[in-house]
């Protein structure tokens, strides 16, 4: 603690894609950053999938059994929009980071550019302040509809990235009530806990303040703020919209200390830069009575084993 900050200026950024766009998108998420950077942030945290969009209410024309000729065109949309990591996408937002002199996380779909190029995952890319990739998360396990759209992630990318502000890592929306993926994170010394998220019910927020008393961090969740009249209407399958309410999703992105109490208060109905400032010293202050990973842990009766080799289908020998 003593050659980092001891206190650091955050925002999380309550806001929507530009559903289906990656370089509007891109562009939109580049103005946020400075926006942010000039509110005094040195750590900017978007939703999950920001770009190109997290694709609420639609199936791609799916059913048990069948796909349609018209969700495969959406689908071959989404695809398009997605980001292959690096490229220019990630290119223009390192450079808005350093332009900023921020840390940014950020969620995006990002294609597969190693093996096949047809597999989408719901990834969290991280840059430093000086632009730089440091790496990704990809999301473990896809909750239900979404293993339509995305690939599950491995042990590869479950970084926890050392910071001059903390030590900084993420896992994506309902990856956050797997016990074992929470305790890899706290294992690591996680400090500013990073939750983007699609889960606007108020449920999310019993699960957000227990992850921040449970593992003793910062916890920044951000969600979107997305109406339905926000949606492409020459989308061929946007008739599976029709049911839907016109508020999509009404956001709830917080901040929480590492007692449990919220730094900052959820916001809803609106799209915000949720800014709050971190007192690091708040994080020894709540483990001289808890620590899950120290003190009150138990390694001689538990022991967590996770795998980090990276999940592949080919070995090629010689």
């Amino acid at each position: 603690m003593s050659n980092r900050a001891q206190k650091v200026k955050v925002a999380v950024i309550q806001a929507s894609s530009v559903i289906m766009d990656r370089d509007a998108t891109t562009k939109k998420a580049v103005s946020l950053i400075h926006q942010a950077a000039e509110k005094g942030a040195k750590i900017v945290v978007f939703p999950e999938a920001f770009i190109p969009a997290y694709p609420r209410g639609l199936s791609f024309g799916t059913t048990i059994g069948s796909r349609s000729a018209e969700g495969r065109k959406d689908w071959y949309r989404y695809w398009s929009n997605s980001v292959a990591v690096p490229d220019e996408t990630t290119e223009q937002l390192g450079e808005a980071a350093r332009k900023a002199g921020v840390y940014l996380v950020i969620g995006v779909t990002e294609r597969d550019n190693e093996f096949s190029g047809g597999t989408l995952y719901c990834s969290v890319l991280f840059f430093d302040s000086d632009g730089q990739l440091l790496g990704k998360h990809r999301k473990l396990k896809p909750t239900a509809a979404e293993r339509i759209v995305w690939g599950e992630g491995d042990g590869s990318t479950l970084p926890v990235f050392d910071t001059p502000y903390g030590r900084i890592g993420a896992l994506i929306c309902w990856e956050n009530y797997m016990p074992l993926a929470r305790a890899a994170m706290y294992a690591q010394g996680i400090q500013i806990y990073i939750a983007p998220t699609a889960d606007a019910r108020e449920t999310w927020q019993s699960t957000i303040r227990h992850i921040a008393l449970e593992g003793r961090c910062f916890v920044l969740s951000a969600n979107q703020y997305v109406t339905k009249d926000m949606y492409p209407k020459d989308l061929a399958c946007y008739d599976e919209l029709a049911s839907s309410p016109e508020i999509m999703s009404r956001g709830g992105s917080a901040i929480v200390g590492p007692l449990g109490e919220y730094v900052a208060e959820p916001v809803f109905g609106k799209e915000d830069i949720i800014i709050a400032e971190l007192d690091m010293k708040q994080i020894a202050y709540s483990q001289f009575d808890f620590d899950p990973v120290g003190h009150y842990a138990r390694p001689d009766v538990f022991k967590l084993l996770v795998n980090k080799e990276k999940k592949t289908t080919i070995e090629w020998k010689n």
